[in-house]
């Protein structure tokens, strides 16, 4: 089950793997796209980032 993010979440989660993917992280989807955020955005509607966001009281 992937869990729902809202869209400050989702666009942290964005930058961070399109970070990673522009300094050579391998790519886990197959794609055409060539920019950073465009694979990431790929990545994360494909449900296939280690991410996850904890959501508590203890912040």
């Amino acid at each position: 089950m992937q869990q729902q993010h809202n869209r400050y979440e989702k666009a942290r989660i964005l930058g961070a793997r399109a970070l990673q993917v522009s300094y050579g992280a391998p790519v886990l989807v197959e794609t055409d796209q060539s920019q950073p955020i465009l694979i990431a955005a790929e990545e994360y509607d494909a449900g296939v980032l280690p991410f996850t966001v904890n959501r508590g009281k203890d912040r």
